[in-house]
């Protein structure tokens, strides 16, 4: 299989020279690579060093095909549904030859088979017979994306670059952008957070700053090997911190050692039956041995450390963070929201309805639809801050917090410790602080601002706002709280929601992350 994209132990780093990722070494065919990492790994910055956008570190990359790049947001010059495909100047182009008022230019450059390439495009991407003069801000976030991919299928690049080409797109979006991968006759990269989509590659690559592992094969495989990796990686802290107590052991056992034999040296000085000469000899002797084993003792105790930090940053890469959720003790028959013939309209147009459902005890139910269907609206009727157009919304005992994907409610320039006690004033520092502990933010991350986090750490931080209130609620309302995060933040919200034991409704069109949390109720609102 020749390779389209060859990348020589290549490194990436920021602006300020922090090292990003190393020596990543990587032959790309007619193949699909998912690439994953924490955010801040490098993932963006190495698509766009494929794509030409810069040069590593170190390293070479060598390009023997085309590359493209999905578009996610259009330029404002981008005007029509034409300009959005690329072919406007060339559809003008023919256009006048057909008008008979084109000239020997036009006719040397016209392509006379974009108007078949572009039907078989709009085609495949559920575009049939839109008209290329349509304004694309009149075209939906889903349609968008569509035109997004029809501009490939015209360009047709030997390699595809898509970074978290899933983001905010409903099922439908996110199953175009699944074909699109699965029917690519050429090479794919893509950097994205969504499980389902990755299960489909056939290599993982994962960036971070201790090392890069390229594995063969889909999520599921990719997933299995790294609990096998954190299991070595734990071994090996254990391992360490066993061999330096040893060390440090068989160190303070060989100053007692020193300890007795100089004791005894003084006793027989005092009695004086041997010769000074003799003493001082020994004792000289003994200062060197102990001057040349106590280096050595020191040195090894050193090394035994640093192996053991080595290990422990190791780990600390890899492994999940705790968190320890407290417990709302929502009973199993507690009646918490009731929706009853609920319609809602806005702007003269129907969303949904009439709706009627209701949420007794720890339930949690998904809520799912195309976008524009009013999942959100939805949960802000379950809030209060919106009436419906018809029926009734019944909130009974017990406290409602809704946590959306942007966590809006943080003051991105305060820092953790303020933003829990602007949100929580009953509580005292100490109070506020084991809150944040609770939720992994200790000792100098309670005073890190909002807006220096990463996304998961601020939606980490939103639950533990809301969760560490005194009354917490016992109904929490998520929408698309997975939007914009890596894997491993993901998997901390999904643990930690998993722990939680009042009820949720959660909007969501990751089917991982669904599952994960345990939604087994749905409601449709297509």
């Amino acid at each position: 299989m020749s390779a389209f994209l060859t990348l020589d132990f290549v490194s990436a780093a920021t602006p300020d020279g922090r090292i990003l990722f190393e020596n990543l070494s990587l032959a790309l065919g007619a193949e699909r690579v998912g690439l994953v990492g924490r955010n801040g790994s490098g993932k963006s910055t190495l698509l766009r060093l494929i794509a030409g956008e810069g040069e590593p570190a170190s390293g070479s990359i060598a390009r023997a095909g085309t590359v493209g790049v999905l578009v996610q947001v259009w330029p404002e010059d981008v005007v029509t549904l034409a300009d959005a495909l690329g072919v406007s100047a060339a559809l003008a182009r023919l256009r006048r030859l057909e008008a008979g008022e084109g000239d020997a230019s036009d006719a040397a450059e016209a392509d006379w088979t974009l108007d078949q390439c572009l039907a078989s495009a709009l085609g495949q991407t559920g575009l049939t017979g839109m008209d290329p003069k349509r304004p694309l801000r009149s075209l939906s976030g889903g349609e968008q994306t569509r035109a997004a991919i029809a501009r490939l299928l015209i360009e047709a690049p030997d390699v595809l670059l898509l970074d978290e080409p899933t983001n905010n797109l409903d099922a439908a979006g996110r199953a175009a952008i699944a074909r699109l991968i699965a029917d690519w006759r050429g090479g794919v990269i893509v950097a994205s957070h969504d499980r389902t989509l990755l299960e489909g590659v056939d290599r993982i690559v994962d960036l971070s700053p201790v090392g890069v592992t390229v594995f063969g094969g889909g999520w599921s495989a990719f997933a299995t090997d790294r609990e096998a990796r954190l299991q070595l990686a734990e071994a090996a802290v254990v391992k360490a911190d066993a061999n330096l107590r040893q060390t440090e052991r068989a160190a303070q056992e060989q100053a007692e050692r020193k300890a007795r034999r100089d004791r005894m040296g003084r006793a027989k000085r005092a009695r004086g039956d041997a010769p000074e000469m003799l003493l001082d000899a020994r004792q000289d002797r003994a200062e060197r041995t102990q001057g040349r084993d106590g280096a050595i003792a020191d040195r090894q105790i050193g090394d035994a450390t640093e192996a053991l930090a080595t290990a422990r940053q190791r780990l600390q890469v890899i492994a999940p963070l705790a968190m320890d959720i407290p417990r709302v003790g929502l009973p199993p028959g507690r009646d918490v929201l009731a929706f009853e013939n609920v319609v809602m309209e806005q702007g003269g147009r129907r969303l949904f309805g009439p709706l009627s459902f209701s949420i007794r005890g720890p339930e949690r139910l998904v809520v799912s639809g195309p976008n524009g269907a009013g999942k959100t609206t939805l949960l802000k009727l379950a809030t209060g801050d919106l009436s419906p157009t018809q029926g009734v919304v019944r909130r009974f005992d017990g406290a409602v917090a809704l946590l959306d994907q942007h966590v809006g409610f943080l003051a991105r320039d305060e820092t953790a410790l303020a933003n829990m006690q602007r949100l929580n004033p009953e509580l005292t520092d100490n109070d506020a602080h084991a809150r944040l502990a609770r939720f992994a933010f200790r000792n100098k991350a309670a005073h890190q601002p909002a807006g220096a986090m990463s996304g998961g750490e601020q939606m980490r931080l939103g639950l533990a706002c809301i969760l560490g209130a005194q009354a917490a609620p016992q109904l929490l309302l998520l929408d698309e709280p997975t939007n914009h995060l890596d894997i491993a933040s993901v998997e901390v919200i999904e643990a930690a929601l998993k722990a939680y034991d009042g009820a949720l409704i959660v909007v969501s069109h990751d089917p991982a992350f669904v599952e994960a949390i345990g939604a087994t109720r749905r409601i449709d609102l297509g």
